[in-house]
């Protein structure tokens, strides 16, 4: 990869990671439900409006953007509001490999190698140490759900594989729209129109800017240039650069919210970036990056990879009254993969 784009893929990593403790900062203004579909929907709007329509089936859109948007997002930011810390949510979210490598084998009949298997072992024994240090001083019940997040976001990535869609970005906004009016109809069931009201009113120029930082910073922009990576550059070159996520997600939660991070769990995060690493296939030879792509420079437009890890789509309840592409193909959020699909995001 050129010195230029690899700067890139660092910086959308960084985004990604830092999106996580934008979101809790988030939750201070806006209940997680309502927060999550005034994400959508100024990632959908106005940029829907200036693309084209995705050329997938719209029966993948709408799977991708209830699983994704109201599944991964919906349950990520009710735990993160319910206690789970934003750089412990950056590190567990990551086992969502796991889960694409597990649904992929149930629903494409995609058999795992034995290092993918092994990476699976190990990324999960992560999970549980990074559980057992949670369960020491932390909510359990939202450390689940935080799983539960990436066990969507799991669905989403074979989804958006078997969708293949040739626009990231594109697929991203179309994905986007779709889960605003059921967040906001599960905002009012749940949370109250009262307190969405009372969030809605007490609006500032803080809660605006973490709005336009989830949605165009870290979905629209991140996603586009993760998306333009992957035409450029073998799934194989780019997908690494997610496992900076966490590494950016949790030093940047103990930069700005003082986030302790305990040895168990550096330990939890040694196991899952390294077993999340073995599962995604860093490292190893493909035909991809062994072909006559990498012979010429690994330059030039490509379709995304189907074998892309896609990006990451973000303490305590404090809300008003209480309370994180994307991917498409990997953030806000991206999608782990591009067509395996961030951060938003994501």
């Amino acid at each position: 990869m050129r010195p230029r784009h690899i700067a890139l893929a660092v910086l959308v990593a960084a985004l990604w990671g830092v999106n996580f403790v934008v979101i809790e900062l988030g939750l201070d203004h806006f209940p997680p439900l309502l927060f999550s579909a005034l994400r959508f929907l100024a990632a959908a709007v106005p940029a829907i409006f200036f693309l084209g329509r995705p050329s997938v089936a719209w029966k993948w859109v709408v799977g991708v953007g209830l699983v994704l948007g109201v599944g991964k997002f919906g349950l990520l930011f009710i735990g993160m509001d319910q206690g789970m810390p934003a750089g412990l949510s950056s590190l567990v979210l990551q086992v969502q490999a796991v889960f694409t490598a597990l649904f992929a084998a149930l629903a494409l009949s995609e058999r795992p190698g034995r290092i993918r298997v092994a990476g699976m072992a190990v990324a999960l024994a992560g999970i549980a140490v990074a559980a057992v240090d949670e369960g020491a001083g932390g909510p359990v019940l939202a450390f689940v759900l935080v799983v539960g997040a990436a066990a969507c976001w799991g669905v989403s990535n074979v989804f958006t594989r078997r969708a293949a869609p040739q626009d990231a970005l594109t697929f991203m906004v179309w994905v986007s729209a779709v889960p605003v009016l059921p967040l906001l109809g599960l905002s009012l069931l749940f949370e109250g129109p009262d307190r969405d009201a009372e969030a809605l009113a007490s609006l500032d120029w803080s809660g605006v800017g973490i709005i336009l930082f989830v949605a165009w910073v870290s979905t629209v922009f991140g996603f586009g240039a993760w998306g333009f990576l992957l035409r450029q550059y073998p799934a194989s070159s780019v997908a690494p650069f997610t496992l900076l996520v966490p590494v950016f997600g949790m030093s940047s939660a103990a930069l700005v919210l003082g986030e302790e991070v305990s040895p168990l769990r550096w330990c939890a995060a040694a196991l899952l970036v390294g077993g999340v690493a073995l599962t995604s296939g860093v490292g190893l030879r493909t035909a991809t990056a062994s072909g006559p792509r990498a012979a010429a420079g690994g330059r030039g437009r490509r379709p995304a990879d189907p074998a892309a890890p896609p990006p990451p789509g973000a303490s305590a309840s404090r809300t008003p009254s209480t309370p994180t592409s994307p991917d498409p193909t990997r953030p806000d959020t991206p999608p782990a993969a591009a067509p395996r699909s961030p951060a938003a995001a994501e």
